[in-house]
């Protein structure tokens, strides 16, 4: 069970969905003349959403569109901000370019899923982005040879207000969205909704439900476990929400899945995993690295890193199993949790490519069935 589904928040829109249409609607306008208002474009999972026009600018060689970002009842700094694509010619062959326009910031930093020098647009949003761009060219017989470039008028000081100038995202926000769809930010509506998911799940006899930090993590676990929508718990940051339910309404089987900063966190003892509530601890990453036998390097970068991923993604071209050893901790806190409750709890650590780099399981189910530490 959804938090939406039983809560009258309102669900919004990511800044990558906004991009995305708006610089649909202005490749469109570029090749035909014409503006797309509203505009329609296909998210990740297949939704497709309109968006009505805010701005729209046609000149010479380039075209402009801006929508005002709707992020429901979340409290989104870029709630009411202005997301706007221009889309001019690019060289012959060139695909898609993306460029940092006013407000959008750009990366200085590694361990970030854009490199260094990039403007600060997620994969997610520039994938959306190209596709919608391709899918104009086919209907419109354009290359799809453009540059693309977003800006988020007051973007800068808003980002003041994120993790961006301590991830080193210097000029602006970043442009994010895994799904194109904000889901409602409430503890207490979000908790309610994952014990609600829980007493569905055991009513319906299902023995084996899933907590995931996101979709990425969710569709790992289904790969893996062919398991009906039922078992699937949107649990989010709320780790602790879900384990001290469970101890006192258990099934007999968990999963948790999530990606490797958030649950590195939960290894360290964290419950909430958002990024505004904990933090890595970075010193005892490094420790964890030593223990596993990585070189004194990387033992030095982990103390100082900027990013979780920037860590994980050195010990893994050194071949030291991190991840593991992550899904081993994140088992024994969240295990700790559960107490005796007669659950057998299983652990995946999965990146940013859905792929499974870490995993632990319980031979059986409680306590009495841990295995050493490492």
């Amino acid at each position: 069970m959804k938090p939406s589904d039983i809560s009258t928040l309102r669900r919004g829109w990511t800044t990558g969905a906004c991009a995305t249409a708006a610089a649909k609607s202005a490749y469109m306008a570029l090749l035909s003349g014409e503006f797309a208002d509203p505009v329609e474009i296909t998210l990740p999972k297949g939704e497709r959403p309109a968006f009505a026009l805010e701005r729209e600018d046609l000149g010479d060689g380039f075209a402009l569109a801006g929508i005002v970002k709707d992020a429901g009842d979340d409290p989104d700094v870029t709630h009411g901000a202005t997301v706007i694509a221009r889309v001019s010619p690019g060289p012959p062959g060139s695909g898609v370019a993306f460029r940092a326009g006013e407000g959008v910031g750009t990366v200085t930093r590694a361990g970030l899923p854009i490199p260094p020098g990039e403007p600060a647009i997620n994969p997610v949003p520039r994938r959306m982005i190209r596709e919608a761009i391709a899918e104009v060219a086919a209907a419109l017989g354009g290359s799809g040879d453009v540059i693309v470039e977003i800006s988020i008028p007051g973007g800068e000081l808003l980002a003041k207000k994120t993790m961006n100038p301590r991830l080193g995202i210097l000029g602006g926000l970043s442009v994010l969205g895994t799904t194109g769809i904000v889901r409602p930010f409430s503890c207490a509506a979000w908790i309610a909704s994952i014990h609600r998911g829980i007493d569905v799940a055991r009513a319906a006899g299902q023995l084996h439900v899933v907590g995931a930090t996101g979709s990425s993590s969710e569709d790992a676990v289904r790969a893996r476990h062919d398991l009906p929508e039922i078992a699937f718990l949107d649990m989010g940051d709320f780790a602790g929400g879900l384990l001290k339910y469970l101890r006192a309404h258990p099934v007999e089987r968990l999963t948790l899945a999530g990606g490797f900063a958030k649950f590195l966190k939960l290894a360290q003892g964290a419950m909430d995993l958002h990024s505004a509530r904990s933090q890595v601890d970075f010193a005892a990453l490094a420790a964890l690295l030593e223990a596993a036998g990585a070189s004194s390097d990387l033992v030095a970068l982990a103390q100082h890193a900027n990013t979780a991923k920037e860590v994980l993604d050195r010990a893994e071209a050194e071949g030291i199993d991190i991840a593991g050893r992550v899904a081993e901790g994140a088992w024994r806190s969240a295990r700790a949790v559960l107490r005796e409750a007669p659950v057998d709890l299983e652990v995946l650590v999965v990146d940013r490519a859905g792929r499974v780099i870490g995993e632990r399981r319980s031979s059986g189910s409680g306590p009495a069935h841990e295995a050493p530490a490492p």
